[in-house]
C-alpha cells in the first residue's frame, strides 16, 4: 500500500498556503489548512506592537489558539508535512494546538517553514516535545516560495 501523506499548513498571509498547496500537488498528498477560530487581522499580526494578539500569544508559552475544523481520519496518514511561518524564531502557538489535537504515534512529521529572514530556528526542538516519542520527526526546512524544483529536491530527500 502506498504511503498516505497529509500536507497541512497555517498561513497568516497566504505565502505558506501557496507553498503547501504546491507540496501537496508535487507529492500527491491531501491538503488541510489550519484556520484559526478567530482570524488574524493586520493589527493582530503587528509584531512591532507588544500588545498585538500575535505578540501576546508568542509571549505566553501556554497559549493555544483555537482551530476551526479538524482533519478527518488522521489515523489514515503515515506522513504529515506541516508548514508554518516563523514567528519570534519559532512556530506560531496555533501549531502547538494542532499537534496536541491528534495522536501522531508512529507517524512521520516533516516540518517546513516560510520566513522573510529567519530560518527554522528553534521550532524543531520546541515542537517535537508536543508529540509522542514514537514520532519520526524530520529536520525542518525553510521554503519561502512555491518553487517546484526546490520542493521536488527536498521531497526526494525526506520522503
Amino acid at each position: 500500500m502506498a504511503e498516505k501523506i497529509l500536507v497541512t499548513v497555517f498561513s497568516a498571509s497566504g505565502v505558506t498556503r501557496r507553498v503547501g498547496e504546491k507540496i501537496a500537488e508535487v507529492c500527491g498528498g491531501d491538503f488541510f489548512e489550519i484556520v484559526p477560530e478567530q482570524i488574524y487581522t493586520d493589527a493582530d499580526l503587528d509584531w512591532m506592537n507588544k500588545k498585538s494578539r500575535s505578540s501576546l500569544e508568542m509571549n505566553d508559552a501556554s497559549c493555544r489558539p483555537a482551530v476551526r475544523g479538524k482533519v478527518e481520519n488522521m489515523d489514515l496518514y503515515d506522513t504529515v508535512i506541516i508548514g508554518f511561518p516563523i514567528w519570534w524564531g519559532i512556530a506560531p502557538r496555533i501549531i502547538e494546538t494542532f499537534l496536541e489535537s491528534y495522536d501522531f504515534s508512529g507517524k512521520t512529521i516533516i516540518p517546513f517553514v516560510t520566513s522573510g529572514g529567519s530560518g527554522v530556528g528553534r521550532s524543531d526542538a520546541e515542537l517535537h516535545k508536543n508529540v509522542s516519542s514514537s514520532v519520526n520527526w524530520k529536520k525542518g526546512k525553510q521554503i519561502s516560495r512555491p518553487n517546484e524544483a526546490e520542493i521536488r529536491k527536498w521531497l526526494a530527500e525526506v520522503l
